[in-house]
C-alpha cells in the first residue's frame, strides 16, 4: 500500500516536471506527422490541424487553474 502511494507521488511529480519543461507533445492522432491518410490520400490531421503538436493534459489543467486563480484575485 505504501509502495503504491510512493510510486503515485513520484509519478505525479515527474509528470508535473515534464509538463513544466516540455508543455507540448506530439499529436496522438497523427503521431507528430501532421497528416493522416484517408481514402488513400494524405489529409491534414483534424486534431492538430497540421501543427504536429498538442498541449499536454497536465499543462492544460495547470493553465485553467492559473486563469481561474488570476480571475478570482484581481483587484
Amino acid at each position: 500500500m505504501w509502495l503504491a502511494m510512493i510510486a503515485l507521488i513520484l509519478w505525479a511529480v515527474s509528470y508535473a516536471a515534464l509538463c513544466w519543461a516540455k508543455p507540448f507533445a506530439p499529436c496522438r492522432k497523427c503521431h507528430g506527422i501532421g497528416q493522416i491518410e484517408r481514402f488513400g490520400k494524405p489529409r491534414m490531421c483534424p486534431r492538430c490541424h497540421d501543427e504536429k503538436l498538442r498541449l499536454r493534459v497536465g499543462r492544460r489543467m495547470h493553465n485553467a487553474w492559473r486563469r481561474t486563480h488570476q480571475a478570482g484575485t484581481r483587484s
